[in-house]
C-alpha cells in the first residue's frame, strides 16, 4: 500500500470533482475520529493492487502490521485504475458520493429496479431532479425516498430533459448497488 503518485491524485480528483464539484475540499480535509486519540486524525488516499482506497491515517498505521499480499482491503474503496491507466469510480465509494453530490436525480419507484439492473435512467422514471445539470456532468441516482441506488453521467442538461419524449435517456449508467449481487466475484 502507498501513497498515490501526482498523476495518479490528479486523475482521481478530475473524477470525484465531475461528482461533488467543490465539495472535493470537504471530503480531503474530512477529520476522521478514530482510534483512542482525543484530537482528530485525517483521511488519506492510498494505492493497493489498482484499486484506489479514503482511509484514516490512523488506520493506515495499524495496516503497517500486516504483510501486503494479506491485505484485501482497507477503509472505503473509490475506484480502480485499469491496465490503461485510467481512474474509475467503483459502486464502493456510493456512500461519499451521495453524502457531497452536486447534482441528483430521484427515480419514481416503478424504474428504480430497472437502474438497478444495470439500465439507464429513462425520462418517464425520473421523480425529481435537481437544477443546472450539464450535459456529461456526474450524477448521483437516489430513490424517492433518499437512499442513493447508483451513479452516472447526465445524457442531457436539466432543460433539454424537460423538452424531450418519455423513452428518452436522462442519465447513462455507471454503477449501482445492484452490482454487488451481480459481480460479487469482481468487487
Amino acid at each position: 500500500m502507498r501513497p498515490l503518485d501526482e498523476e495518479e491524485t490528479t486523475q482521481v480528483f478530475e473524477k470525484l470533482h465531475k461528482f461533488v464539484g467543490n465539495n472535493l475540499k470537504n471530503i480531503v480535509e474530512n477529520p476522521s475520529h478514530e482510534g483512542t486519540d482525543n484530537t482528530p486524525g485525517r483521511y488519506c488516499f492510498r494505492l493497493q493492487r489498482n484499486r484506489v482506497y479514503y482511509v484514516s491515517e490512523s488506520l493506515v498505521k495499524r495496516a503497517t502490521n500486516v504483510k501486503r499480499d494479506n491485505l484485501v482491503s482497507l477503509g472505503t474503496q473509490l475506484g480502480k485504475f485499469t491496465k490503461g491507466g485510467k481512474f474509475h469510480l467503483t459502486v464502493q465509494c456510493l456512500g461519499i458520493l451521495a453524502a457531497h453530490a452536486k447534482h441528483k436525480v430521484w427515480l419514481k419507484p416503478t424504474s428504480e429496479m430497472s437502474f438497478l439492473y444495470g439500465n439507464n435512467v429513462l425520462k418517464g422514471g425520473v421523480g425529481r431532479i435537481t437544477e443546472s445539470i450539464s450535459e456529461h456532468d456526474g450524477v448521483v441516482v437516489f430513490s424517492m425516498s433518499d437512499v442513493p441506488l447508483g451513479f452516472g453521467v447526465a445524457a442531457k442538461s436539466t432543460q433539454d430533459c424537460r423538452k424531450m419524449d418519455p423513452n428518452g435517456i436522462v442519465v447513462l449508467h455507471q454503477a449501482d448497488i445492484g452490482e454487488y449481487l451481480r459481480m460479487e466475484d469482481d468487487l
